[in-house]
């Protein structure tokens, strides 16, 4: 298993050596775009991580949500692309439909990148409707790394958020990732 860790810019400072790959808050909504994802980039490819960029996915206007963040995000070839499902600060969220509407959004308009879905087990046992997850699921479930509690696929597990989002992925080596992420068979 590779681990890595999930930050946003609540994090002005992160260790990124030692982790395979990193995923950078990118954007939410239609408005907010994060001030460090350039910079914790490249402090991620610094390291020789492989960078990940999320968005997190409020109700509505969709088509709009996945343009704004798939030409702000700041993407290169290789960088694995998320969306972030789970309840707003307003106590909403996007429903299932809406879900499977922006990954598959962020496929059309980014084909060349691999898409995932971050969901925590509450949203994916039962907000869900289609086990959709585009090319793959990020579970968020807080228990022992690699042991998410549900019965369907998985490749990136979020298992505590001390003292940073850590994760860990079903991949047997960075390299393998690093194929997987542009595409090439693992």
């Amino acid at each position: 298993m590779l681990h890595g860790i999930d930050i946003s810019a609540y994090q002005t400072s992160f260790e990124a050596s030692g982790q395979d790959f990193v995923f950078i808050k990118a954007t939410e909504g239609r408005s907010y775009a994060s001030p460090r994802r350039a910079e914790q980039a490249a402090a991620a490819r610094k390291a020789g991580c492989v960078v990940g960029f999320y968005h997190f996915l409020w109700p509505g206007n969709i088509s709009a949500q996945a343009r704004y963040f798939v030409e702000t995000c700041g993407a290169k070839d290789g960088d694995l692309l998320a969306a972030d499902w789970e309840t707003t600060s307003s106590s909403t969220h996007a429903s299932g439909a809406q879900k499977d509407e922006f990954l598959r959004e962020v496929k059309k308009l980014a084909p060349h990148h691999r898409m995932l879905l971050y969901a925590n087990v509450s949203f994916w046992t039962s907000q869900d409707t289609t086990s959709y997850a585009g090319d793959g699921l990020w579970i968020a479930d807080y228990v022992s790394a690699g042991k998410p509690r549900i019965k369907d696929k998985w490749l990136i597990h979020q298992y505590t958020s001390q003292p940073v989002d850590k994760n860990v992925a079903q991949f047997a080596s960075r390299d393998a990732l690093n194929k997987w992420a542009t595409g090439a068979q693992a």
